[in-house]
């Protein structure tokens, strides 16, 4: 992805040595452990270095998640302006929830397009995306199954995940998340139970 960073317009002169700018995405989760500490792992595993990723602190229900990320977004954008310096700005920013048994979803999705916040939905859970690490899930179901699973891989699993053990099945969960969004897809059921977004804001994060 190419950035949009800008640099500044001041006449070529003698110069020290300059770096490209980072693309810089801000990320917002539901979750205070499992997503946050999924995300931060996976920013260190990578090192990027085309990319600078920041999971925000601040956490809550989908569309608080989506309110969030609009006001430190727009935040940004006010600090940018104030000191003159476009490099401060989000590249993207990205509200991660689940489907689950959340209310006002569609609310928040809606509230995401009108104000070009990106989302990485899955349904039912976040724990959906980490048990494609491990194995394939075609059939529908629920966030319990769906943690007794993962336990099945990470025995210690409560909120917290071993990315250590997860890391080298990554390539292998982002592929079984695009199969099943295709799936999804030709039936007319984008998003349904089971699919996941995540896969795409990884990707960003590891690719650029």
């Amino acid at each position: 992805m190419v950035s949009r960073r800008r640099h500044d317009d001041r006449p070529i002169g003698r110069r020290g040595p300059s770096r490209e700018p980072k693309f810089r995405i801000l990320v917002v989760c539901e979750g205070k452990v499992t997503e946050r500490g999924y995300l931060t792992a996976l920013r260190q595993a990578v090192r990027n270095p085309r990319v600078h990723v920041n999971v925000a602190g601040e956490t809550g229900v989908p569309r608080t998640v989506v309110e969030i990320a609009i006001r430190l977004r727009d935040e940004a954008q006010q600090e940018a302006r104030r000191q003159r310096d476009e490099n401060l700005k989000w590249d993207e920013v990205w509200g991660v929830f689940d489907i689950d048994e959340h209310p006002k979803v569609e609310e928040a999705r809606q509230l995401a397009r009108a104000n070009a916040i990106e989302l990485a939905v899955s349904n039912p859970c976040f724990e959906l995306w980490a048990l494609l690490h491990f194995q394939d899930c075609r059939a529908h179901i629920e966030r319990h199954a769906a943690s007794a699973a993962l336990r099945r891989h990470l025995p210690a699993y409560d909120k917290a995940l071993d990315f250590a053990k997860m890391f080298p099945g990554y390539r292998d969960a982002v592929a079984r998340s695009q199969a099943l969004q295709a799936e999804a897809e030709r039936h007319g059921e984008p998003g349904r139970n089971p699919t996941t977004g995540v896969y795409r804001l990884t990707e960003l994060i590891r690719i650029g």
